[in-house]
């Protein structure tokens, strides 16, 4: 037995060292009162880390699953090109023109290393199933990430010499090669729906959003899916 000391933050201090048991058994326990799914975080994206835990878990509840986040919080490229320098190394393969310290580089971009880092991660969710029990991968804010991205290539161009191209060639016309259904986004937005409820109430005299004259019937889907623009507007 061991006297729990508390910290300032009023949380009790774990036994040093115990940091991976105290994972296995909040997991067998949970697992053994009711929880149906496990949600193990990670230090780095390691197929080997995961497995360590999970299959300890394994030991005592055999069907046990885990939910694991492809977090952004993670930098991947970095990780499974240390992963795989760390692996050459070991299997004494020349390393020489990598240093470990800068291999974000863009120099290193398409080198042999990086090619297998990038084939590792192609694999991940695969091999974390197979290998660590992962029965389900999720990425947190997603969204948040690709449309800071897009808007700071958008603004850069906007602002640039391309203006309003940039959105047109970036953006829009990508939507409508694309069949992305969002290209309409007064109907993704729901004015649909307004309109609807807006008829319910006044019949012909409602206002609505849509109709002929619409700026969206400037977008239809073919049979296709493609989408081009049908009629213009006087």
């Amino acid at each position: 037995m061991v006297r729990p000391v508390r910290l300032a933050n009023g949380l009790y201090r774990f036994k040093e060292g115990s940091n991976i048991d105290r994972v296995v058994l909040d997991c067998i326990t949970s697992l053994q009162n009711g929880a149906d799914l496990l949600w193990i975080e990670t230090p780095t994206p390691h197929v080997g880390q995961i497995a360590h835990m999970v299959n300890r878990v394994r030991e005592v509840v055999p069907n046990a699953k885990l939910v694991y986040n492809n977090s952004p919080s993670f930098n991947w490229t970095l990780n499974f090109r240390q992963q795989v320098y760390d692996a050459m190394a070991e299997e004494g393969e020349d390393v020489t023109m990598y240093d470990r310290t800068r291999l974000m580089d863009a120099s290193y971009d398409g080198s042999e290393l990086c090619e297998r880092a990038d084939q590792k991660i192609k694999t991940f969710q695969k091999d974390a199933a197979t290998e660590a029990g992962v029965f389900h991968h999720l990425i947190t804010l997603p969204t948040y990430h690709t449309t800071a991205l897009h808007m700071n290539d958008l603004t850069a161009g906007y602002f640039g010499e391309d203006g309003m191209l940039a959105y047109v060639k970036g953006v829009q016309r990508q939507e409508i090669r694309k069949g992305v259904a969002c290209v309409k986004h007064q109907r993704m937005a729901g004015s649909d729906l307004g309109d609807d409820h807006k008829s319910f109430f006044t019949g012909d005299k409602a206002l609505k959003a849509g109709g002929a004259k619409n700026t969206s019937n400037q977008f239809e889907v073919n049979e296709d899916k493609t989408i081009r623009k049908e009629k213009t507007l006087v």
